[in-house]
């Protein structure tokens, strides 16, 4: 059974993959990468599920034909460490925010 540290290790290495120099720490009171100071994807611990978050709800918005039974608000994505999101939608959600940014 995964857990939620697994769950951001993974998602640490998707995150690094797609942007090498983001920068480790939180926003928001949650642990996240930041760009040029910017928040670029947080995660936060709840009791049934981690969310997910881009910081942007246009980006959740951008992959949600993609995440068929998971739970989307209007700024996360809800997943769990046994069921996280799949790669290639993190890093599209990692690239568009980046994109925001700029």
């Amino acid at each position: 059974m995964a857990t939620y540290e697994d769950l951001h290790d993974h998602v640490r290495e998707v995150v690094l993959d797609v942007v090498p120099d983001a920068e480790e720490g939180t926003s928001y009171g949650m642990p996240a990468w930041r760009v040029k100071g910017k928040p670029l994807l947080g995660l936060n611990q709840a009791k049934a599920h981690v969310g997910v978050y881009p910081f942007s709800p246009e980006v959740v918005e951008a992959v949600r034909d993609r995440l068929t039974g998971f739970t989307l608000t209007k700024g996360g994505v809800q997943c769990t460490p046994d069921e996280p999101l799949p790669d290639d939608v993190l890093a599209e959600m990692v690239r568009l925010r980046l994109a925001e940014i700029g």
